[in-house]
């Protein structure tokens, strides 16, 4: 007796994951849509603390809170500004327009600057995933990579630091260069290709990391893009899935595509030129000189690893993370580039039938170039903000191959989306966690103390902060023990010559003045100190001659005219301070000190001139 079996039916969300069904791209847009709003809630959640943060005395201050350009928001003046300056040692117009824009609109609340940086992290959240996904087909691993990307505690600072804005706004500009990019490849003309030149050329005027875009671009048209001509050894293996080889763009080789690229790469060795520069005048550049190349680079190849490991296990994130210099451990080197040299072979041999591997590999190291410290610049080792754009390769090598490697699994999709979930949920805590240790400058640094070690930059912040607090002797600890670190810090002699002075050791504090004078000569604020140290003793000659020479070292030096003016005025040369102390208060507006002192001066002419007593 033949057995009567059940009818067969058909589950209709099976048959709109056909690839044919009419309804399929309006399924595939609504799926889209949802996790975009996913993302973004995900997003707001997990950096939803530093919309709560306030600014922050290291680079807030340069950028935002004490900068009168920014502060006066939009307007002519601070737009020729921002296309002129080589401020902070960066030549960067868009990030200071940017900037302006959030003053004009929110005066100096943080909480505005942040928003700004929060919807521009956002953005470029979004746009990565529609990017990946058109150029490969592949949702749900380009999902992944966004919401890596969007939700990873590394880029808590690029994020939750306002100063930081060139990051998450050349990011943006890097994600629609890609994105015109791709539409370019599957039509190209030459407007779509300006569209491309244009988003390139606003990334690095906001931050001139995306000198490597155009080398990025390449790699791409290797995969996903897969625009290389075929070998005589046979055709390349297509990672593009089978629904989306219709917009597959005619293929090129290799000189061809280089070629195509050379109007990008001419823009971006012009505005690399320009960079230089900046970061020449600025100073920021100084450490080459005195970290030798093998240091430069046994560093570089530890912090390639080190973010690696801070990727898988982000734990002990700080602001600042100093430069170990001649300690640096060279088995530790050595271990590190052979580690590199073994990740680098293990990409690139199986590259021509698992293409995803040398692309999301080389994406990592490319983009890391310009700030790994082979060229040092400033005195970190490494920083969490430099992660921003490199870890998309690393991600994009987590979705392609969890995805290949669990391929033959008949539960791979709820597995791995369960997975997914756990660890997207796991780096969103520990982000709202980290995005906590921003709340404030002292938090901040604090922080960074307790996860590093012989740490000086931030001990000398953070007893720049107990200063402002009138907590002196927790400042003198902190002082000392930056001293102890670097003996030659000259800002620290300063400071802490300040507070000497304040409790009458002027003898000490003289020693201090006289060392930072010793180990940065072209620092006019150790002669300034001098100057009122001299004062305070009735030394009034000595005093002027001190606060003259700080001015030919710098004759924007608002603290010197004002200094200088109350020296003169003590000597009854009026006419002389109130020209300093207008000096003065037309280098800094808001300089209170200097605006009553030339309200003073002048009352007291006006009153001499009418022959009142």
């Amino acid at each position: 007796m033949t057995p009567i079996r059940k009818r067969e039916g058909t589950r209709p969300l099976a048959l709109i994951n056909r690839p044919d069904h009419p309804w399929r791209p309006l399924f595939d847009q609504r799926r889209e849509w949802a996790f975009a709003l996913l993302l973004a809630l995900g997003v707001i959640a997990a950096f939803w603390p530093a919309l709560n943060n306030g600014f922050i005395s290291y680079d807030d201050t340069l950028y935002i809170t004490e900068n009168q350009a920014v502060r006066s928001g939009l307007s002519r003046a601070s737009f020729i500004w921002a296309w002129t300056t080589t401020h902070t040692g960066n030549w960067i117009p868009l990030t200071w327009l940017s900037l302006m824009l959030d003053s004009e609109i929110f005066g100096l609340n943080p909480g505005g600057f942040h928003l700004t940086n929060l919807l521009l992290h956002l953005a470029n959240s979004l746009i990565l995933f529609l990017v990946l996904k058109r150029m490969t087909g592949a949702s749900g691993r380009s999902a992944l990579v966004a919401a890596l990307f969007a939700l990873h505690p590394l880029h808590v600072e690029s994020v939750a630091w306002a100063a930081e804005r060139k990051d998450v706004l050349s990011a943006f500009f890097w994600m629609l260069t890609l994105l015109a990019y791709f539409h370019y490849v599957q039509r190209p003309g030459v407007v779509r290709y300006i569209l491309v030149f244009l988003f390139l050329a606003a990334g690095l005027l906001a931050k001139p990391m995306l000198v490597t875009l155009p080398f990025v671009l390449l790699l791409l048209d290797y995969w996903p893009l897969n625009r290389l001509r075929p070998t005589s050894s046979g055709q390349a293996v297509s990672l593009i899935p089978a629904e989306t080889r219709g917009i597959r763009p005619p293929e090129a080789t290799l000189k061809g595509l280089v070629l195509e690229k050379l109007p990008l790469l001419a823009l971006v060795g012009f505005l690399s030129l320009a960079a230089f520069k900046a970061q020449s005048a600025g100073g920021t550049m100084a450490d080459v000189e005195t970290l030798s190349l093998p240091i430069r680079a046994a560093n570089a190849a530890m912090a390639y690893v080190a973010y690696l490991g801070k990727m898988v296990w982000p734990v002990k994130l700080a602001v600042f993370y100093p430069h170990p210099k001649e300690n640096i451990s060279c088995v530790a080197a050595i271990t590190a580039g052979l580690f590199l040299l073994l990740m680098t072979i293990a990409a690139v041999w199986p590259g021509r039938r698992r293409r995803y591997l040398p692309v999301g590999w080389l994406w990592y190291l490319g983009t890391l170039i310009p700030v790994i410290g082979l060229v040092q610049v400033g005195r970190q080792a490494m920083a969490d903000r430099y992660t921003y754009l490199p870890l998309i390769g690393v991600f994009i090598l987590i979705a392609w191959g969890a995805a290949e490697l669990t391929s033959s699994w008949k539960r791979q999709k709820i597995v791995l989306t369960i997975l997914s979930l756990i660890i997207l949920f796991t780096l969103a805590a520990v982000t709202h966690w980290q995005a906590g240790y921003w709340k404030n400058s002292r938090t901040l640094f604090e922080r960074a103390l307790a996860v590093t070690s012989n740490n000086d930059i931030m001990h000398y912040n953070l007893g720049v902060i107990l200063t402002e607090q009138g907590r002196f002797d927790e400042a003198l600890r902190h002082y000392r023990e930056a001293l102890r670190i670097r003996p030659g810090y000259a800002k620290v002699h300063n400071n802490l010559g300040s507070i000497l002075a304040l409790r009458g050791r002027s003898k000490e504090a003289a020693e201090h003045f006289a060392k930072a004078i010793q180990n940065a000569p072209d620092d006019p604020t150790g002669y300034v100190n001098l100057g009122g140290l001299s004062a305070l003793d009735g030394d009034i000659e000595g005093a002027m001659k001190s606060f003259r020479k700080a001015l030919t070292l710098d004759p924007n030096f608002a603290e010197a005219h004002n200094y200088l003016g109350m020296a003169l005025a003590s000597r009854g040369r009026l006419k002389e301070a109130v020209h300093h102390f207008a000096r003065a208060v037309e280098i800094a507006p808001q300089y209170e000190l200097a605006q009553a002192n030339l309200n003073r001066a002048r009352e007291i002419l006006r009153k001499t001139n009418q022959g009142s007593p």
